[in-house]
């Protein structure tokens, strides 16, 4: 039996990463867990997000719980333990020493995108709560150690989902499936308990949706973020895997 993979997946919010893990978890060996870091971020921050006492009561706030967890077991029979990350969690101060036990692969999105669409959720963005900057640090730490993770842009991986996902497959030594490109819509046990607020379009999904073009308008203050966070997501387009 191949031996277990630890796939974590980092990415900043309003991207495809919750499609992902329906993907994943739609295989039969495969368990998932939905950013097991967002209670801690919100303690250590005191930033308010929707449902944010929801989530301190879900999820324990000590890092050290989290990691054990996501280094500890998992059931019989699985083959791929995939890990939906938010990288804005993944706050300063906090040892990092364990994401080298990981196999890491980097999700990334044009920051214009991503800023349309956070606002959707909440009144307010800032840089530093999409994550971009971010996965530039988590991108060069791993590089420095001796393993680039792979960065996957979601406008490359919509337009060849399953190319996208048989590499991934490859990489970490599984049979690609069929089952990962198409899943039944609603809600699932595994979704954290702030779904209501941010994954309204996954719910009513069935698969993931084709690309398109996406023509925004930011002015004001979201589009000054966008641009501060433009050249950090240009350098990691740069670097991204094409097939």
């Amino acid at each position: 039996m191949t031996a277990l993979q630890r796939l974590a997946m980092w990415s900043g919010p309003r991207n495809i990463s919750t499609a992902l893990m329906r993907a994943w978890e739609n295989r039969d060996d495969c368990v998932v867990v939905d950013e097991p870091l967002y209670a801690c971020y919100l303690q250590r921050t005191g930033i308010d997000h929707p449902a944010r006492d929801e989530v301190l009561a879900s999820q324990p706030t000590s890092v050290d719980e989290v990691v054990a967890g996501l280094l500890g077991p998992v059931p019989d029979g699985i083959a791929v333990f995939y890990q939906k990350h938010m990288t804005h969690h993944l706050l300063d101060g906090i040892d990092r020493g364990w994401v080298a036990a990981l196999r890491n692969v980097l999700l990334v999105r044009d920051p214009r995108e991503v800023v349309a669409s956070y606002l959707r959720s909440r009144a307010e963005v800032e840089p530093a709560d999409i994550g971009i900057h971010q996965q530039v640090t988590l991108f060069d730490d791993l590089t420095a150690s001796g393993e680039p993770p792979p960065v996957i842009d979601a406008g490359d991986f919509l337009r060849d989902p399953e190319g996208y996902l048989r590499w991934l497959c490859d990489w970490v030594g599984v049979a690609f499936t069929a089952q990962m490109l198409a899943w039944p819509a609603g809600p699932r046990p595994s979704d954290g308990v702030w779904a209501p607020h941010w994954y309204a379009a996954v719910w009513r999904s069935t698969g993931f949706e084709p690309w398109r073009p996406r023509d925004v308008h930011l002015d004001g203050a979201p589009a000054r973020v966008a641009a501060a966070c433009a050249d950090d997501y240009a350098y990691l387009h740069e670097r991204r895997l094409t097939l």
